[in-house]
């Protein structure tokens, strides 16, 4: 009997791409809120959303990840990624919650866990300032004045970039949050006839627990989406720029809910 909770499943299952939940994450963020075209925006949203406002978020995140079976981090390789996400401002119910149409990871492990739980995730490359622990013209503060940056490559074009100066801490996380996100878990057939009967067609919201976030800093910021010839992503671009955020997370991930059967 083969094994592994994902493929390649082998005799052991210790080839399996991704081990079972729960998955562990910790990450430094650099996110800015922009308002992009109302009506374009709304384009992007699944049968059971609808927008809440032309107010979006991207999301630049450094991420290290472990499992319960064995302490990942030790292994860089395997447990370190960087990801790049969109995020649409969306009502489920009467309620705000957050809708991804694009999210690039430069990883493979996470791009698998990543359509387990409903992410639309593509390879893609992101770049983000980072800060040590150390006084030095080479590493901004994380405080009043600390200046960050961060891109996105796909297929070896620059998509989008941004810069924030912090100014203040902020009680808020930016909006919208990736904490309420709404997904979507698609899987095509391949059978002739049924291209478009999906195998699996879900509108589902993720249940993290354990979330920690540090201290949130909030300042100026800019940002740019540029012209791409193999992704609608330049819809999106921002129409007005509100703010910049820098901030640490740490979350657990181990289960989800279907909110609908889209089939």
């Amino acid at each position: 009997m083969i094994k592994g909770y994902t493929l390649p499943r082998t005799p052991t299952g210790e080839s399996s791409l991704v081990p079972s939940p729960p998955w562990h994450y910790a990450g430094n963020v650099l996110a800015v809120e922009y308002t992009a075209d109302q009506e374009k925006a709304a384009a992007f949203l699944p049968e059971g959303l609808r927008l809440a406002s032309s107010q979006c978020g991207i999301y630049f995140i450094e991420w290290q990840y472990t499992s319960d079976s064995e302490e990942v981090y030790l292994d860089p390789v395997c447990s370190q990624y960087r990801e790049t996400i969109i995020l649409l401002s969306a009502i489920y119910n009467e309620t705000p919650v957050a809708y991804c149409p694009f999210i690039w990871v430069d990883q493979d492990k996470s791009l698998m866990r990543g359509l387990i739980q409903g992410w639309p995730k593509q390879i893609g490359e992101t770049w983000i300032t980072r800060s040590y622990d150390i006084p030095s013209k080479a590493s901004p503060i994380i405080g009043k004045g600390g200046r960050f940056g961060a891109a996105l490559s796909v297929g070896g074009r620059r998509l989008a970039e941004a810069k924030v100066t912090l100014i203040e801490e902020s009680n808020s996380l930016p909006t919208p949050t990736f904490a309420s996100a709404v997904n979507v878990r698609y899987f095509p057939e391949l059978t002739k006839g049924k291209y478009f009967e999906p195998a699996v067609h879900e509108l589902v919201q993720l249940k993290s627990r354990n979330v920690n976030i540090s201290p949130v800093w909030k300042g100026e910021a800019s940002m740019k989406i540029f012209d791409h010839p193999y992704t609608e992503l330049p819809d999106l671009k921002p129409l007005n720029v509100i703010a910049g955020y820098r901030f640490s997370v740490a979350l657990t991930v181990d289960d989800l809910i279907c909110l609908r059967d889209l089939r």
